[in-house]
């Protein structure tokens, strides 16, 4: 999912609820003329030819319908017409979504991924209840409360996982070389999701991968690089920065991750029909890693607060980017809460990088382009590998942070441009 959000606690609904009243007024047969609650620039035929196809499909459609369901169904149209980033969000979908955002839920602290009609356990999160329990990457899930689980969406395994916390649920895993299914019983505590992982290739050279944008994401890259300092045992000489496949998250935390390599300037601008969809976001003083260079590997996986985050550090000349063009998403949703738990997720700006350029279906250029379709590995590394060796897009980042630092870091040399 792309995603750029602003997180809107309160909206006024009280639009929306006359004008699905006046709806289904029209479709009981009661309003006859234009009516008033529609208000004067809603225009009334349409309203009633949508009263007249809900009245056509409820007598007439071979399958009895439920009016709830049309009408939600109507909604979710309408909203999801205008492009492919606003949608109507059901309480399920309004769940996930504050979930993500804000970084934490009440859950096993498992993640999982659908593999050939199994949901496999990727990895268990450090210190979660999963993790202190033993199940393993690879794990098979099978049953969730003696029930088996739903093999055509995970959205329903990774609900029924969920819950409040304290409470227990009982995990029937499959594991390679076991023939019996084994049981945990897992109490469900909360869970801290990080998007942010590092390493220290080598001495002075730090790596950060930010998978998303929630709203720990600023704070965990601060700790992340105060750790790689504490390490390295001195200051570092550069950061590979990975926002490849990065497909966005929470626009503040964009912002507060660019803010803590730059020492001022706007990070990122915006415009819209709204006052509050119009801003302009700059930087504080303060830069965590004194000026040392930086490179940032994106793809056309990069997409939206990692755009944001990619352009303005290009446009700041403050680090090289290396890789592919970016996705091209230059847009903002604002997530509007409703009433019943319900939610719009609404496009309500385009954002511009510092030097003022949309770059909306276009995306961003890398300064050092890589290979489109890098030829795998003949003996792919092992999984315990050095990261140099388990990804060459990092070892020729490292290579350049290297030239960087010993000629400047403007410097890129041309025979790593053309590799």
């Amino acid at each position: 999912m792309l995603r750029c959000l602003m997180i809107k606690k309160t909206r006024n609904v009280l639009w929306m609820a006359i004008g699905t009243i006046a709806v289904l007024g029209l479709a009981g047969g009661v309003l006859a003329d234009k009516p008033t609650a529609l208000g004067k620039d809603l225009p009334w035929q349409d309203a009633h030819m949508l009263a007249e196809v809900l009245d056509r499909v409820e007598h007439d459609y071979v399958n009895p319908v439920d009016d709830h369901q049309l009408l939600q169904a109507a909604i979710r149209g309408m909203v999801s017409s205008l492009d492919p980033y606003s949608a109507y969000l059901d309480g399920d979908e309004y769940d996930e979504i504050k979930i993500s955002s804000s970084g934490q839920y009440s859950g096993v602290g498992i993640e999982v991924s659908m593999e050939d009609d199994q949901v496999v356990v990727v990895s268990p999160f450090e210190g979660s209840p999963a993790a202190a329990a033993g199940i393993r990457t690879g794990d098979v899930i099978a049953t969730i409360d003696d029930v088996p689980v739903n093999t055509t969406t995970l959205a329903d395994t990774i609900g029924r996982m969920r819950g409040k916390e304290g409470t227990s649920v009982k995990i029937g895993i499959l594991r390679q070389g076991s023939t019996d299914t084994l049981e945990f019983t897992l109490k469900r505590s909360r869970v801290e999701l990080h998007s942010v992982k590092s390493e220290l290739p080598e001495p002075g050279f730090g790596y950060v991968r930010i998978a998303e944008f929630s709203e720990t994401t600023g704070d965990d890259t601060v700790s992340a690089l105060r750790e790689l300092r504490k390490r390295n045992g001195a200051a570092l000489k550069g950061l590979v920065l990975d926002l490849r496949n990065n497909p966005g998250g929470v626009l503040e935390a964009a912002v507060s991750v660019a803010d803590a390599f730059l020492e001022g300037g706007v990070i990122v601008s915006a415009k819209g029909r709204t006052a509050e969809s119009k801003f302009e976001m700059k930087a504080t003083p303060g830069d965590e890693l004194h000026g040392a260079p930086i490179v940032v590997l994106v793809n056309g996986g990069s997409a939206s607060a990692a755009e944001i985050v990619a352009g303005a550090l290009k446009d700041h000349h403050r680090a090289k980017l290396m890789g592919r063009t970016t996705f091209g998403k230059g847009s903002v949703q604002t997530v509007m809460p409703l009433s019943g738990d319900r939610a719009i997720k609404l496009t309500t700006s385009l954002y511009y990088t510092p030097s003022g350029v949309s770059i909306n279906h276009r995306g961003i250029a890398p300064d050092i382009e890589l290979e489109r379709d890098p030829k795998p590995q003949a003996v792919p590394a092992p999984a315990d590998a050095p990261l140099e060796q388990r990804d060459p897009d990092v070892k020729r980042a490292i290579e350049e942070l290297k030239v960087q630092a010993v000629h400047g870091s403007g410097s890129v040399t041309a025979a790593l441009r053309a590799r």
